[in-house]
């Protein structure tokens, strides 16, 4: 298993953080390319929230913060979604 990455820097209150997500990748991953997008591969089917949580919990991990800090405010059903970091 890789080392998770350490997005620790953007856990900020307030921030809004953009992801592109890949439901039913095979694994679970998260990347940062030489841009500074997020991209994050979830193994969950894109059905009933499960690829939503799992990417929360993933993202959560990365940044170091509880799950229940990060709120999904835009893309519930698009690969693009933006979470905020609550206080």
């Amino acid at each position: 298993m890789s080392k998770p990455q350490d997005l620790s820097e953007l856990a900020v209150p307030g921030a809004r953080i953009a992801v592109r997500v890949t439901p039913r990748g095979g694994r679970e991953a998260l990347t940062r390319d030489d841009a500074g997008a997020i991209h994050i591969r979830v193994t969950a089917p894109p059905e009933d929230g499960k690829a939503n949580e799992a990417v929360r919990k993933l993202l959560a991990k990365a940044l170091r913060v509880a799950p229940s800090r990060l709120t999904l405010v835009g893309g519930a059903t698009a690969r693009d979604k933006l979470f905020r970091v609550e206080p």
